[in-house]
């Protein structure tokens, strides 16, 4: 019987085959350990990541709240920097992880903010 790891990654692998990101429309990829949720703009074309943003960063870490609450917080400085880059399309990539809890709040927060996926 496979882990959840194991089969978190048959995900990912599916996933991938079909998604990729351009430099007009990147794929928006995420990932979620434990504590932390991090987000990339992904060109695939190029092999280069636009920009990127996690729950680490300062003005985010600073802030009170659960989890989900800062994953949205994530989704927001996403989109202001996707948008910095003139970026307003994106291919979501949930990176094998449920459309569900920090990966839904990340989507949320940054489709709240301009982004179109």
């Amino acid at each position: 019987m496979a882990t959840k790891l194991e089969r978190r990654q048959k995900i990912r692998y599916r996933i991938r085959k079909k998604v990729a990101g351009t430099s007009g429309k990147p794929r928006f990829s995420v990932f979620r350990s434990n504590a932390e949720i991090y987000v990339q703009l992904i060109d695939d074309e190029n092999g280069v990541t636009l920009a990127s943003a996690s729950s680490r960063d300062k003005d985010i870490a600073a802030q009170k709240g659960t989890k989900i609450e800062k994953s949205k917080l994530v989704g927001a400085a996403i989109a202001r920097k996707a948008t910095e880059l003139g970026v307003k399309n994106v291919i979501f990539d949930r990176g094998g992880n449920l459309y569900h809890g920090r990966v839904k709040g990340v989507a949320d927060g940054a489709r709240e903010n301009g982004l179109v996926f």
